[in-house]
């Protein structure tokens, strides 16, 4: 049989050569930073006049070209940091909804909203509007979106602008707007946007396979199947239309990030939850195993690097920037009732973890829990962050996902669950994604996941329950009335039964529950 491992070999230490921006940006980009061509040559170990070069045409190669492209990559990363109004800034405190929450955003609530002294046509009922959103007029209002074809009030007349304009009440919709069905209006990334104002690319493309099928379920879900990556990539291609932030998708990486051998993994710690509670009380328990719907669909919803990953050393985190950390965790004395959010790991000392654990460390280690000490950061390697940079994405698969359920159309179901689950699992090193190689953002999605249900079991002890089990992404065992604390039914909100089992007895023998080791 032919031995495969010199050929993964490689695979894996092949690079594609790192694209380089126009060599008027490349010079645009120094510039702006105020940094000299003597100061960057030195940088990059070449002489002033090599910088020259590269910027009136010429092209480096080798491993120059990559560090060159570090430092522009980098540029471009500060440079729309300092642009930024302000990052999104996550207080301390638990969120009022639970993790995983598919509320979204208000409109209006936005820190790009302006005033406008002339009034301007909305970009989505076309009447005069007194705000835009992003650059966009918008009324920030549903409600006073007119129906198409509305009378539009005049425009006041306006006199030279003074230094401060305060906003005059929006002019009341007729009565006859009122009556009409309006526009129905939804959170859409960082503007507003009528719910079917874009195609519904997830049924267009159901349609499309079934009818080449001639109908045959079977064989359009497994042609969606293995077109789920390319479609999915297509889809958040087409949802970042418009967005505030550009996605980097082929940033350099740290070697912790990069695979130790071809079939090895890196160096990051997901916190992957594989806990039994050590001892139950005396007595027969009935025992309920949840399954969580749409895990990793929820979890697309986290701080997620916008940049390349920059290096910084210190016991310090900033909330406005995501990445990775080596920390040395806290002790955790709770293991009798919840789980280790660190999960199951049994050898001491630093490790490299995640955003969201990390994040859910400092929670914890916080006023409000008191569960453990804060851990020890020693050192990261993070990007300014945002928490929305996938939610349109997200959205759009949810919809579909629960419009799928509501319709008993298990081929739609089928091809979404497919299009979130294989975008997460192959944004690192993958053969089958070469649009977006973003393994920093594949273990922070995992990691999500995992919060998430730990955040759920914390939920269910909160509440009196008997946390039994924490499995992976989407497995919770508990015992006593849990459908007081969640709901019950097939949306990324709700969970549903996937086992009932009884451990114990009434002679104070306990059973080992399903898929535990004996």
């Amino acid at each position: 049989m032919t031995d495969f491992g010199a050929i993964d070999a490689l695979l894996a230490g092949a690079r594609k050569e790192v694209a380089l921006p126009p060599a008027e940006e490349r010079r645009t980009l120094r510039e702006e930073l105020n940094l000299s061509r003597p100061q960057l040559a030195q940088a990059l170990g070449v002489s002033p006049s090599t910088v020259a070069g590269w910027e009136s045409g010429r092209d480096p190669s080798g491993e120059v070209r990559e560090r060159y492209a570090y430092f522009l990559q980098g540029a471009k990363t500060k440079l729309a940091a300092a642009a930024m109004a302000t990052f999104e800034d996550v207080g301390d405190e638990e969120p009022q909804e639970a993790p995983g929450s598919d509320a979204e955003p208000a409109a209006g609530q936005d820190d790009d909203v302006d005033v406008l002294v002339v009034p301007q046509p909305c970009v989505l009922c076309g009447q005069l509007a007194r705000h835009q959103v992003a650059g966009f007029p918008q009324h920030l209002d549903p409600a006073e979106c007119a129906a198409p074809g509305t009378p539009q009030p005049a425009a006041p007349a306006v006199s030279a602008p003074t230094a401060s304009v305060s906003a005059a009440p929006a002019p009341a919709r007729p009565a006859a707007a009122r009556g009409g069905q309006g526009v129905r209006i939804v959170a859409a990334g960082r503007r507003v946007q009528p719910e079917d104002a874009e195609p519904d690319l997830i049924r267009q493309t159901v349609t499309q396979v079934l009818a080449q099928h001639a109908g045959d379920v079977e064989a359009a879900t497994a042609a969606l199947v293995k077109r789920a990556i390319p479609d999915v990539m297509a889809l958040l291609d087409h949802t970042r239309k418009g967005g505030r932030y550009d996605i980097v998708a082929h940033p350099w990486l740290p070697d912790i990030l990069r695979k130790q051998s071809a079939r090895g993994a890196d160096q990051i710690w997901e916190a992957r939850p594989k806990w039994t509670r050590p001892e139950l009380p005396a007595g027969a328990h009935e025992v309920t195993a949840l399954d969580i719907n749409g895990a990793y669909l929820s979890a697309l919803k986290t701080h997620l690097p916008i940049g390349q990953l920059e290096h910084s050393t210190g016991n310090h985190h900033d909330r406005r920037r995501a990445g990775v950390h080596l920390i040395t965790p806290p002790v955790w004395d709770h293991d009798t009732v919840l789980p280790n959010p660190i999960g199951n790991r049994d050898e001491p000392g630093p490790l490299w973890v995640t955003e969201p654990t990390l994040r859910l460390l400092l929670r914890l280690a916080g006023p409000k829990y008191g569960l453990c000490d804060p851990p020890e950061i020693h050192e990261s390697w993070t990007s300014g962050a945002t928490e929305g940079l996938l939610e349109k994405l997200r959205v759009v698969l949810k919809h579909a996902r629960d419009r799928a359920i509501g319709e008993g159309d298990d081929v739609t179901l089928e091809y979404v669950k497919q299009m979130y689950s294989k975008f997460v699992s192959t944004l690192g090193e993958s053969n089958y994604n070469r649009e977006l190689y973003r393994t920093d953002w594949m273990h922070l999605i995992r990691s999500q996941a995992f919060t998430n249900l730990w955040w759920k079991a914390h939920r269910a002890y909160d509440e009196g329950l008997m946390v039994v089990r924490a499995m992976g992404t989407d497995e919770l065992h508990l015992i006593g009335d849990w459908r007081t604390v969640f709901p019950e039914g097939r949306g990324v909100t709700e969970v549903k039964v996937k086992d009932v089992y009884t451990v114990g007895s009434d002679r104070n023998q306990t059973d080992t529950a399903p898929g535990s080791p004996s």
